[in-house]
């Protein structure tokens, strides 16, 4: 037991250190590509100071990637709102979602950076523009995931309900959301990561304070090594937010 607990600590301790070598050697043979060590070297105020602000755009990483969270999190709930009863209507009413398929499987593959500006022209200012690329993205997992759960109820549950004279409510609270809950929130874990990519390509686009818009400044001022302390912490909350769903995930169906 003890030997298992150890292996999975220090196996991502060893991908981390064989990242950074790589990372290290990229370096050497791209003089433009900072090292790990310079990396730090000129972004540690921003890590050092996480929620300093000192400007518009030259803010800790904390506050930059506070700004991100609170668009994420705005986005993500409104297309939640919106995916959750849709995925479940779809997975109870073969009628509709016959009718809403063909119009899902158009517009589900289109990019978010298609999205932001027609966003822009409808609610002519960029933050209401992100939060309707993010919610329009991030909504499919959610959609999908959920119809499927509703699919996947076994016929004997619905049998039991019709024996059992169930009102269309009770069936629905008892039997319907019970069963396809953990569907659902494997749909908010999938849409909660795609929420992160939608915000970072929204902020770049748009210029406004945050992780992405930070990146596309530095960018533009040719601080390489500011580009990968941004790239670095769009991967380390990205994989905090995925953990901590997955959490969420785990404990619901654990009840």
């Amino acid at each position: 037991m003890n030997n298992d607990r150890a292996a999975r600590m220090l196996l991502p301790c060893v991908g981390i250190l064989g990242a950074g070598l790589l990372w290290w050697a990229a370096s050497l043979a791209v003089s433009d590509l900072p090292s790990p060590w310079k990396t730090w070297q000129e972004g540690k105020l921003y890590i050092i100071e996480p929620f300093a602000k000192r400007g518009e755009m030259d803010q800790g990483i904390g506050r930059l990637a506070y700004y991100s969270l609170l668009r994420v999190a705005h986005g993500f709930l409104l297309g939640v709102l919106v995916a959750t009863p849709l995925g479940l209507l779809l997975g109870i009413s073969p009628a509709i979602h016959r009718m809403v398929d063909p119009v899902m499987q158009v517009l589900r593959p289109i990019s978010p950076l298609a999205w932001l500006p027609l966003g822009l022209v409808l609610f002519q200012k960029s933050e209401p523009a992100a939060l309707f690329a993010i919610a329009v993205c991030s909504m499919w997992p959610t959609v999908i995931n959920t119809m499927m759960g509703v699919r996947a109820i076994p016929e004997d549950y619905w049998n039991v309900a019709r024996v059992l004279r169930l009102s269309r409510l009770t069936t629905f609270t008892k039997i319907v959301i019970p069963a396809t809950l953990p569907y659902i929130f494997t749909g908010y874990r999938l849409s909660l990561g795609i929420a992160w990519l939608v915000i970072v390509a929204s902020e770049m686009l748009t210029g406004t304070p945050g992780v992405g818009g930070f990146l596309w400044q530095e960018y533009n001022s040719l601080i390489y090594a500011h580009i990968l302390l941004a790239i670095l912490t769009i991967g380390v909350v990205g994989f905090a937010l995925d953990r901590l769903m997955a959490l969420a995930e785990s404990k619901l169906r654990a009840i």
